[in-house]
């Protein structure tokens, strides 16, 4: 990411910048023929998402911890645009079991599935476990998203191979993997209060999304099957996730104000890298303002990325 296209939005190579929005990347592109899942798109930019996959004329499914919050987000969408076709699912990313329960569900809606957008998650939390015993931001922001990508993975490839359209997951990621521990993953103290940043744990949380992207890439190239997965950093947005920041973080916007986008503006690479044609047989990348950028060295490390892979296969089959 260059700072001045940053700042004055100019377009990159993929014609999009910092200040294009998600109804721009996705201008006349016809969606009815998609089914998508997002999780976290009661607010922000999930919520931005949804409704633009929904505009667009996507079957979106919204997969939300909080019934009600979802139940509001589809209302939302559907006075705007009453064509939509909106389903909420409840999802506790932090929960193995809720996790397990949410595909028990969508199975059941027997649709295919086309896009998975793994758009929740939490930041800068105080130290907590989750009910599987694990920190919380490693728990909601990858093993979650490690567990429910690869419980829909097969129905992912039917859908591809009776359809013949290309499957894509995008995992959001963040310019804050490159903030983390030494080690990048600090696979032997992940539960460890004593040794636990809140600032590095996000940072860890979203470098393993990355490395998650890259891991399954292969994979799934290997295999040959005709799904895409990449990652994308959204920018800098105000958003709920921001609700554990404290005075520092008020001091840091103010004084960066020129780097930070609005809602709109924050999804448009989540959209642009779901839908839009150009992205084609683009897999493994990571891309911030709808253009293809570098992550950091442990981003690529594919040794550090195999670790993770068995890392939390173990520790999802440990609780299964």
């Amino acid at each position: 990411m260059e700072i001045y296209g940053m700042v004055t939005g100019k377009a990159g190579k993929s014609g999009y910048g910092s200040a294009s929005t998600a109804e721009d990347v996705t201008h006349s592109i016809d969606a009815k023929h998609l089914t998508a899942i997002i999780t976290g798109g009661t607010s922000g930019i999930g919520l931005e998402a949804a409704r633009v996959l929904g505009m667009r004329g996507a079957h979106v499914i919204i997969a939300s911890r909080n019934p009600k919050a979802a139940n509001d987000s589809k209302e939302m969408i559907l006075q705007m645009y009453p064509n939509a076709r909106i389903d909420c699912l409840q999802l506790d990313l932090s929960s193995i079991k809720s996790v397990r329960s949410f595909i028990h569900q969508f199975l059941a809606l027997n649709v295919p599935l086309n896009i998975l957008i793994n758009n929740a998650g939490v930041m800068f939390c105080p130290f907590q476990l989750s009910e599987d015993e694990i920190e919380s931001q490693f728990a909601t922001n990858h093993i979650g998203h490690f567990l429910l990508t690869n419980l829909l993975l097969d129905k992912m490839k039917s859908s591809a191979r009776e359809s013949g359209i290309e499957g894509r997951i995008v995992n959001l990621s963040s310019i804050a993997h490159t903030y983390t521990y030494t080690e990048g993953i600090m696979f032997d103290y992940i539960n460890d209060p004593d040794r636990y940043s809140e600032k590095k744990a996000y940072g860890q949380s979203k470098l393993a999304n990355l490395l998650h992207s890259n891991a399954l890439s292969r994979k799934l190239q290997e295999e040959g099957v005709n799904i895409t997965i990449n990652s994308v950093h959204p920018g800098l947005i105000t958003t709920n996730l921001f609700r554990h920041s404290g005075l520092g973080m008020a001091v840091l916007k103010a004084m960066s104000f020129f780097l930070w986008k609005n809602i709109p503006q924050g999804a448009a690479t989540t959209c642009y890298v779901a839908l839009h044609p150009d992205l084609k047989n683009v897999t493994g990348k990571y891309f911030a303002d709808c253009n293809v950028t570098t992550p950091s060295n442990f981003a690529t490390d594919t040794t550090l990325a195999d670790k993770l892979w068995d890392f939390s296969i173990k520790l999802v089959e440990s609780l299964s």
